[in-house]
């Protein structure tokens, strides 16, 4: 698969409108290459009033098929994470940067390939849409393309990961994502700090 030159989200979004129509309206989203291949749109799922914003990179593959975020492997670790550290995923709102499933086939499999800047930047008009309908407190981003998607393209989550900085209107935790967590050669070192990092949003939740 290849995606074009991306044309942009914005004229798909409808404006000022709640998560429901955005749901809704993100289903015909065309604003990039990616929806040619991809199954269908995962929007993002949680309660208007969620205090914590979560965002990933992009659907995976149960994703994709199940049109729900983070329900495959990397989301059951998140799960597990949140739990750990005292957070109701059914409190937090979760979505992606991007989101439609970019993928190669490989036989019958779908190996997921990374967004391009292109089509972060298309997708942000959604992201930007579901943040201003919940006004967070507190946003966490999981992996690089996530917090490129919300503090810039500068930022690097290597240096700042569980810190929790400032952007125009929200605070802001980065770390990495879970899947990075699955693939790690030592994994419970890998998951301990994932736990820390997230230790670190509930501190700040505490904190108010």
């Amino acid at each position: 698969m290849g995606a074009g030159k991306a044309k942009g989200a914005e004229e798909f979004v409808p404006a000022g409108a709640d998560l429901d129509t955005l749901r809704a309206a993100s289903c015909g989203c065309h604003g990039c290459e990616l929806y040619h291949d991809a199954t269908q749109t995962v929007f993002g799922e949680g309660p208007a009033d969620a205090s914590v914003f979560v965002v990933g990179e992009q659907p995976g593959d149960r994703e994709d098929i199940e049109g729900h975020p983070f329900v495959g492997p990397a989301g059951r670790l998140l799960d597990k994470a949140l739990e750990e550290v005292g957070i109701d995923r059914d409190t937090v709102y979760v979505t992606n940067a991007v989101k439609h499933f970019k993928f190669e086939e490989r036989g019958k499999r779908r190996i997921h390939k990374t967004p391009g800047r292109t089509e972060v930047v298309a997708c942000t008009p959604w992201l930007t849409a579901e943040l201003d309908a919940i006004h967070p407190e507190l946003v966490v981003c999981l992996g690089a393309v996530a917090a490129k998607a919300v503090l810039g393209p500068s930022f690097k989550v290597s240096e700042e990961r569980g810190n929790v900085v400032f952007s125009d209107d929200y605070r802001v935790v980065a770390t990495v994502h879970p899947s990075a967590v699955l693939r790690a050669p030592d994994r419970d070192a890998a998951y301990k700090g994932f736990v820390e990092d997230l230790r670190a949003v509930r501190a700040a939740m505490d904190a108010g």
